[in-house]
């Protein structure tokens, strides 16, 4: 599980996007940033948080908010996902897990019984400064937005 807490700065991050294009926390300065960390695209519980933030990103923008998606899926996976549920934020494709390790969402997970390492899912709250307002470390798929905004 991560170590960062809310006061620390965020790790300063870069990746490509599901279009190829290089992201980087300095490309936020000013601004405030959700970076939500998901296990794998378009299966059922990252669809859901997806979804709902999607369905809610207006609001993040009324409130001058702008989301970024990190899993380990490839370009295309992610493209794909995009495509599928009409999501309106970029997501990174950090298949060799350099944002993924940077916030330290990587580790241990037990699922039906069998032990396997993977994704947290976890989301960071980043202000303008690229301080952290908030880690969410259990997460409710089908009402994020309420746990951020």
């Amino acid at each position: 599980m991560t170590t960062l807490k809310v006061g620390d700065k965020a790790p300063n991050f870069e990746a490509k996007d599901n279009q190829g294009i290089t992201r980087k926390l300095g490309d936020y300065a000013g601004k405030k940033l959700v970076v939500f960390f998901y296990p794998k695209a378009s299966t059922p519980g990252c669809t859901a948080e997806a979804c709902n933030l999607r369905d809610n990103y207006h609001t993040f923008q009324a409130q001058g908010y702008e989301i970024l998606g990190v899993s380990a899926d490839s370009a295309k996976r992610q493209q794909n996902f995009i495509d599928k549920y009409d999501l309106p934020f970029p997501l990174l494709a950090d298949e060799d897990h350099a944002v993924i390790n940077a916030f330290g969402v990587w580790g241990p997970k037990k699922f039906m019984g069998r032990e396997y390492d993977g994704i947290h899912r976890t989301t960071f709250v980043i202000d303008e400064n690229g301080v952290l307002e908030d880690v969410i470390l259990k997460v409710k798929t089908k009402d994020h937005t309420a746990q951020i905004l």
